[in-house]
C-alpha cells in the first residue's frame, strides 16, 4: 500500500520539522491539499508553502488541487515542485486538455472525484490517467467522517480499470484510518491519504508503517 500523509494536518508552525518526519518515515508520498475558498469552502496554502516543503524532502509531492480554474496554474505547480498533480473532474471543462498539459509538463496526472460523482465520467479518459483520487469525504476540511460508499466505488473503479486496460493508481482521501484503510485495501485501493489520523497519533511514524502494511 502506498501511503501519502496529508500535510494539511501538520503543525504549520513547525512545517520543516513535520516535513522531515515524513521524509524519514516509510511514507511514499507527501499529499499537498491546495484549496482556494472558491471550489471548496476553505483556504489552505499555495506556492510558497509547497516550495518550502520541496526544500526538505525529495519524496514524491502528491499535489491535490481543490481549486477553480486549475489550468491557469499548471506551470506554476510544476515549478514549485509537484510530481503528481491531481485536478477535480468537477472543476475542469476541458479535462482531456488539462490532463495532457500536466503530462507535457513532466508531472503525473490525476483526476479526483467528489463523493457524488460517478466513476463512469472517466470512461473516455481513463487510459490516459496516472491516478484517480476517490474522495471519501466532501472536500474542504480534514478530520471528516469516512463515507462508506467509497468502498463500493473503489471496487467499481478497479473493475473499470481492468475493463479498459488502463493503468492508473487508485488513491483514496478522507477519513482514512486502520479500519477504513483495511476496507479500502480489500476493495482495491493502491494508495491512501491520511491526515489527522497520522498527525494526531502518538507515534506518526509507526502509524504510517501500520497503514503501509494493509
Amino acid at each position: 500500500m502506498l501511503v501519502s500523509p496529508s500535510v494539511l494536518s501538520c503543525d504549520f508552525g513547525n512545517i520543516e520539522r513535520d516535513t522531515l518526519m515524513l521524509h524519514h518515515s516509510s511514507a511514499d508520498w507527501l499529499h499537498i491539499d491546495v484549496m482556494d475558498g472558491v471550489f471548496v469552502p476553505n483556504i489552505s496554502f499555495g506556492f510558497p508553502v509547497l516550495q518550502a516543503i520541496r526544500k526538505h524532502t525529495n519524496k514524491t509531492l502528491d499535489v491535490h488541487l481543490m481549486i477553480a480554474n486549475p489550468d491557469a496554474y499548471l506551470e506554476d505547480f510544476k515549478k514549485a515542485g509537484a510530481d503528481i498533480l491531481t485536478v477535480h473532474y468537477e472543476a475542469c471543462t476541458h479535462l482531456h486538455r488539462t490532463i495532457s498539459r500536466i503530462q507535457e509538463l513532466g508531472m503525473k496526472a490525476g483526476v479526483a472525484l467528489n463523493p457524488h460523482t460517478p466513476i463512469e465520467v472517466l470512461s473516455e479518459i481513463a487510459p490516459l490517467l496516472d491516478l484517480v483520487l476517490i474522495m471519501s469525504v466532501n472536500p474542504g476540511f480534514g478530520g471528516q467522517k469516512f463515507i462508506a460508499a467509497a468502498n463500493v466505488k473503489v471496487a467499481r473503479l478497479k473493475a473499470l480499470r481492468t475493463q479498459l486496460n488502463a493503468h492508473f493508481l487508485i488513491e483514496v482521501d478522507g477519513g482514512v484510518n486502520l479500519e477504513t484503510g483495511a476496507q479500502l485495501a480489500d476493495a482495491g485501493a493502491d494508495a491512501l491519504v491520511a491526515g489527522s489520523f497520522v498527525f494526531g497519533a502518538a507515534d506518526p511514524v509507526a502509524t504510517i508503517a501500520a497503514l503501509k502494511s494493509l
